[in-house]
Parts: structure tokens; C-alpha cells; sequence
């Protein structure tokens, strides 16, 4: 057969025998390059991860011009409050008007409630991850904690090898840990300022060092699982059933954590303005847009696209609001970019798996190993 050779190789002691089937066709690798390129680029996930890149980038620059510009006080968890409440609502009005002919919206929404136990899992890991960041912040720099908290990425694709059992190759794997290393390099403003690298006095590095490092995990732990809901969960309901039933988790939540700082410096709902509103819409826009981009591409695609919007914001801030934009930064952008591309265009096809076979004339002495590669 044309292209396609078999190859028998014996090992030195003679007792296994390695068989290789390769086949080399050049149209089977091309076809196979185009297929992985569609599948990237469809128009639905493309326009949804920039949605959400561009999402991340609006919030953190409005965010930046409230409370570092205005000198706004209002408490970022009332922000986060409204935007469940606001994503609650919008989501139940979705379900309502995608209802079949005949069907209710209240037995409807209150059946939703009920078989929330998932997204309400969820909820409580976030809740988890918010009280982390706190005690990890009274007890290490806020150097340290960014530092420790660019590892979301890897913790990000390591639950999805385990979790989802899906196979990287290691040009993704390279592209991750270099986008890693640049998103570090680009907030070396942050930690390596004098007043950020000295720890809290007081505080205990050893407590600190281990909740960020548990909140990093699970922040990559959430995100699959998540996603591994959307997916695969038998009653597959859609992204607003999704929504309608993670904001329902999430309001108490927050709930608690507002009663917790007591309203903050302005108390309850005080030193609210129209860019406090706008950032509560941003933020309600963005967890629909989280859990798009997860259902039409993956929590990976999501993390390259938040990370994106790291560097988008943080170069908008510097010609809107005046903020540091150095050489350093500068060369760590261009390194992000350059991974985030290494990651989204690597169109290695996945490995074979090795299938072990016993050799039917002689069982206990050899063993055939069968592995077809494509050349390209």
C-alpha cells in the first residue's frame, strides 16, 4: 500500500516485540490541521471570548477611574450583590419567554431552584476562595499574593487533565507556562514596589503562603467543574437555567459578606454613583459571558481571554487615567500576546495511545505494541 510501511523492531532481551504501523499522508495531516483550525476560530467562540476579553478590560479600567480617580467608597460587595441580583432577574425573564406553548414560568423557575445543588457547590467555592484572599492578604504582601496568584492558570489546566481527562500537548503546556510568566512580569509594578513586598506586621507567612495557594487551586477546581456541569450534567440545561441558578447561590453569599464588613466606610449602599451602577451591569454581564465562553469553548480559552484583558486594561489605563505602563510591562505584553497565540494556533493532533495486544502464538514471551503516528 502506497504511504504506508510496517515496521518490527525487537528488544535486546527478545522477549518484546515493538510493532510501529506509521503512515505517511500529507492530506491526512493538512485535513487534520484545518479541522483544529476551524474548530478554534468559529465565529460563535471567537466572538464570545472577545466579548468577555473585552468585558474584563471596560470593568477594570471604570473600576480603576471610580475608586482610584472619583475616590468612590462604596463596597465592592454591594457591587457584586447587584450584579447576581441583576443577572437573577435577567435570567429568570430569559427562561420565561424561551418556555414551549403551554408550559408556566413559576413551576418552572421554583423546579430550577430546587435542583440548584450544584451551582449552589459552586457558589460556596467562590464564598471559600473571597475569605481566602482575605486571610491571605492580612498575613503576606500584596506582592506575594500576586505573585502566587498567576498559578491560576496552571491549576486551571492541571484539574482539566485530571478532572475532564483531556490531553495538552507541550507546546500548549510551554504557551501557558511563558503566558504565565508574562502576566507575572507585567504586574511587576505591583509586587515589586517597596510598600508591597513587606509582609503585614504580625502576620504569619506560613498561614498566608497556604491560603492563597489552596485559593489558586481552587479557583482552577471551580472553573472545571463548572464547565464539567455545563457539559456533561445529565438534565443538560442551558446557560440562563445555569445562571438563573448560580445567582440564587451566590446573593446569600454575598449577603453575608456585606453584613460582614458592616457596609463598608459608607455603610449600607452608601457613596453609590452612576459608575458603581455601571459596574454592577459590567459585572452581571460578565458571569453570563463566563459561562458562554466555557459552554462554546473550554475554561482554558476563558483564562486566555481574562488574561488578555490584563494587558488590554492596564494599556488603556495608561493613555486614559495615567497609570504605569514600563519597558518591563512593555516586553511582558508582547510576551502574553505571543502565548496566548502559541496556545490558541498549536494544531498538534492528539497522541495515539499505546494499545497493548498479547500475541496469540506465544503469550508469555512477547508482547505487540501497535502505535500509528502521521508524519507531517
Amino acid at each position: 500500500m502506497p504511504g504506508h510501511h510496517r515496521r518490527a523492531r525487537t528488544h535486546s532481551s527478545g522477549r518484546i516485540r515493538v510493532v510501529e504501523e506509521e503512515t505517511e499522508d500529507p492530506d491526512f495531516a493538512k485535513k487534520s490541521r484545518i479541522m483544529v483550525f476551524k474548530s478554534m476560530m468559529s465565529s460563535t467562540k471567537l466572538f464570545v471570548l472577545v466579548l468577555l476579553c473585552m468585558q474584563n478590560t471596560m470593568f477594570t479600567v471604570l473600576r480603576r477611574y471610580s475608586q482610584g480617580v472619583l475616590k468612590e467608597i462604596y463596597s465592592k460587595y454591594e457591587v457584586l450583590l447587584v450584579g447576581e441580583l441583576i443577572k437573577f432577574v435577567y435570567s429568570a425573564y430569559k427562561i420565561s419567554s424561551e418556555l414551549s406553548q403551554g408550559e408556566q414560568a413559576f413551576p418552572k423557575l421554583r423546579y430550577l431552584l430546587k435542583r440548584s445543588s450544584k451551582m449552589a457547590v459552586l457558589a460556596c467555592i467562590y464564598g471559600a476562595m473571597n475569605i481566602l484572599s482575605f486571610v491571605a492578604l492580612r498575613n503576606i504582601s500584596a506582592g506575594m499574593f500576586t505573585v502566587f496568584a498567576q498559578l491560576k492558570i496552571l491549576t486551571t489546566a492541571t484539574c482539566s487533565s485530571v478532572m475532564l481527562r483531556r490531553s495538552y500537548s507541550m507546546t500548549k503546556w510551554r504557551a501557558l507556562i511563558s503566558l504565565m510568566m508574562g502576566v507575572l512580569l507585567f504586574s511587576e509594578p505591583i509586587w515589586n514596589r517597596d510598600d508591597n513586598s513587606k509582609n503585614p506586621e504580625g502576620g504569619n507567612v506560613m498561614l498566608g503562603t497556604a491560603s492563597v495557594l489552596i485559593e489558586v487551586t481552587l479557583s482552577g477546581f471551580a472553573s472545571i467543574y463548572f464547565e464539567k456541569v455545563i457539559k456533561t450534567d445529565p438534565e443538560q440545561l442551558g446557560i440562563w437555567e445555569r445562571n438563573y441558578q448560580l445567582a440564587f447561590g451566590s446573593i446569600p453569599i454575598y449577603l453575608m459578606f456585606m453584613f460582614w464588613e458592616d457596609g463598608g466606610v459608607a455603610g449600607y449602599f452608601g457613596g453609590w454613583s452612576v459608575v458603581a451602577g455601571i459596574l454592577a451591569l459590567l459585572g452581571a454581564a460578565g458571569g453570563m459571558l463566563v459561562a458562554l465562553s466555557i459552554k462554546h469553548g473550554d475554561s482554558i480559552l476563558k483564562t486566555l481571554a481574562t488574561t488578555g484583558a490584563i494587558v488590554l486594561s492596564a494599556t488603556l489605563d495608561h493613555y486614559i487615567l495615567g497609570g504605569p505602563l514600563t519597558n518591563i510591562m512593555c516586553i511582558a505584553g508582547v510576551i502574553v500576546v505571543i502565548s496566548i497565540c502559541n496556545y490558541t494556533f498549536d494544531m498538534s493532533p492528539p497522541e495515539t495511545p499505546l494499545q497493548t495486544e498479547p500475541k496469540a502464538d506465544k503469550p508469555d514471551e512477547e508482547i505487540a505494541l501497535t502505535k500509528t503516528t502521521a508524519r507531517y
